[in-house]
């Protein structure tokens, strides 16, 4: 039963964890921007771009990464 409830603990948060760097690079992400809006004052306008090409290179770097995974096993 213990094994059971392992294994569906694993798989549920497997989900949403499935890529470590991505999560850790997202976080960071927003903490920048948070820092940014919070002690920094800049232009909300600037700091949603950023945070918009943020988001999209550090996809970008996963889905490179998991294509160079991919090929190298075969």
């Amino acid at each position: 039963m213990m094994n059971i409830l392992k294994l569906a603990f694993r798989e549920f948060f497997g989900m949403f964890i499935d890529d470590g760097a991505l999560v850790l690079a997202a976080l960071l992400l927003i903490a920048v921007v948070g820092v940014l809006v919070k002690f920094a004052h800049v232009v909300a306008l600037l700091v949603a771009v950023l945070f918009l090409l943020g988001c999209l290179l550090i996809l970008a770097e996963s889905v490179a990464r998991a294509a160079r995974k991919k090929f190298q096993r075969k």
